[in-house]
């Protein structure tokens, strides 16, 4: 059995294998495709449904503890292709 998260864009769990890792890299949020980077993560399906769910509440900032600003262009251009 896969271990199950919780997107933080639009709140439903899913398998781990269905989400994306994201981590706080210098002031930016990366895509942490093999979810080995260290830090902090959060989980996000790779939608920009979810993105930008996630982006209106503010929720990266809470889930990675992360107090100042991040810049999200990185992983927006991820998600857009």
């Amino acid at each position: 059995m896969e271990p199950v998260r919780t997107c933080i864009g639009c709140r439903l769990r899913a398998e781990r294998s269905a989400l994306l890792r994201v981590v706080a890299r210098n002031s930016e949020l990366v895509a942490d495709e093999a979810a080995v980077l260290p830090g902090r993560g959060a989980w996000l399906h790779p939608t920009f449904a979810c993105f930008d769910r996630a982006q209106k509440r503010r929720a990266f900032g809470r889930a990675l503890r992360v107090s100042t600003g991040l810049s999200t262009q990185t992983l927006e251009n991820r998600l857009n292709g």
